[in-house]
């Protein structure tokens, strides 16, 4: 069940919509004004990477090996 964003046509208002279906769609109707006349928009999504970063594994102590000397 995705969340979709939508634009009313008649008043501007963005607004987010459940929907069920991809028939329900056409069904949708501005909660602000309750025209019909909706665009359905492109959406982003957020998405979360499992795991750690590679700069979690990096060896703190070939840093110190590495930094020039009389620092």
């Amino acid at each position: 069940m995705p969340i979709f964003e939508f634009l009313c046509e008649d008043c501007g208002q963005p607004f987010e919509e459940l929907v069920f279906s991809s028939s329900a769609v056409d069904e949708v109707t501005c909660p602000e004004c309750g025209s019909a006349e909706v665009q359905k928009m492109i959406s982003t999504f957020a998405s979360r990477i499992a795991g750690g970063s590679s700069a979690s594994s990096f060896n703190t102590s070939s840093a110190a090996s590495c930094a020039p000397s009389g620092v």
